[in-house]
């Protein structure tokens, strides 16, 4: 990677990253630099503890392994009872459909647990006892599909997608990708993943970094700073 030469935007958010703290090491200022170039965003898998280069790259590898959700079926009975406009969260049965709704049933989770326990549709055992399978959405688009648009009609299949991190269902895979951002995902600086030891680097964005934090790369980068004069007292810090 040549660092010859710096375009004005780089070069404008460099001084200002300098600038917002005086005294800054070069290392860190580098390792800034690396971040601005690369369109670098790191992020913490914290499942795994696993760092990745940006969540658009964890993502795709996660997709790619298959750890992030499974498509399933689930069968929509409709009942004006069940589901209406205030509900936000719902409770499904994968054989039969019956829904529960948050606002709807003074005790949804206990009324899924007694429904999956006895629907002669459930042919599921764990020990020899019915298994006590559901799903819980919390999807706008999921809970929607349980409320009719006119008079109740006759049941139909859906397709949805289930979250293998949470469990819970969502009506497209965008929702899942949404809520592994949200909730399983954290952001760190470069400085904090070259700084730290207790997680695993991804195994390209690990041969990025021993790629290009070398001297030399580092010394390429200074000698592109300095044919810009307002980086002089920066350089003239470091080297001093």
């Amino acid at each position: 990677m040549a660092h010859s030469n710096l375009s004005e935007d780089l070069r404008k958010r460099l001084l200002k990253y300098l600038g917002e703290q005086p005294g800054r090491e070069l290392v860190d200022t580098y390792l800034h630099y690396l971040e601005l170039r690369h369109h670098l965003e790191p992020v913490l898998f914290v499942r795994d503890k696993t760092i990745f280069e940006s969540s658009e790259k964890a993502i795709a590898r996660l997709e790619k392994e298959g750890q992030l959700y499974h498509q399933a079926e689930i069968k929509i009975q409709f009942n004006t009872d069940d589901v209406n406009a205030e509900t936000k969260r719902v409770y499904i049965c994968p054989f039969t459909g019956k829904v529960f709704g948050d606002n709807t049933n003074p005790n949804p989770q206990d009324a899924i647990y007694d429904w999956v326990s006895k629907c002669k549709e459930n042919t599921e055992r764990v020990g020899g006892l019915k298994a006590k399978r559901f799903y819980v959405s919390e999807d706008p688009e999921v809970i929607k599909s349980y409320i009719p648009k006119d008079k109740p009609k006759e049941g139909i299949t859906k397709t949805v997608f289930s979250s293998l991190l949470s469990g819970r269902l969502f009506a497209s895979k965008n929702g899942v990708i949404d809520e592994v951002k949200k909730n399983y995902f954290k952001p760190m600086s470069l400085y904090e993943v070259q700084n730290q030891n207790r997680f695993k680097i991804d195994d390209t964005f690990l041969a990025f970094l021993k790629e290009n934090l070398h001297e030399d790369k580092i010394t390429s980068f200074i000698e592109s700073l300095a044919s810009h004069d307002e980086f002089a007292p920066y350089i003239e810090n470091w080297l001093g």
